[in-house]
């Protein structure tokens, strides 16, 4: 990942509804949920987490999947993990054994 796309990515997080959006499509795992579901769910309204949904994916943080006339979202953990990994590729001073606390912590079978 490069600088521009982890830029990207946190913007893209550090909006209210839009790290609602991701928390919920990250807890969903792998099948995701459908665009309408997600607003549900959040209470939001439709047409607003449609654009945030949008916002996500252009940022690489979750993927949409037509379902016949339904669209499912799902976090995207490889993109996630890109992120997570360019935050943390310089860790430590050269001690990376020092952020192996964080890896594991953010490390799923996803």
């Amino acid at each position: 990942m490069d600088k521009k796309s982890a830029l990207d990515a946190l913007a893209a997080l550090g909006q209210e509804t839009r790290l609602d959006v991701f928390r919920l499509l990250v807890s969903a795992g792998a099948g995701g949920v459908p665009a309408g579901e997600v607003a549900a769910r959040l209470g939001a309204v439709q047409n607003t987490v449609s654009a945030h949904l949008k916002v996500l994916a252009q940022a690489g943080l979750v993927r949409p999947e037509r379902d016949g006339r339904v669209v499912r979202y799902a976090a995207d953990m490889t993109g996630f993990r890109d992120l997570l990994s360019y935050l943390i590729e310089d860790c430590c001073d050269g001690a990376p054994e020092l952020c192996r606390p964080v890896i594991d912590a953010v490390t799923c079978q996803c």
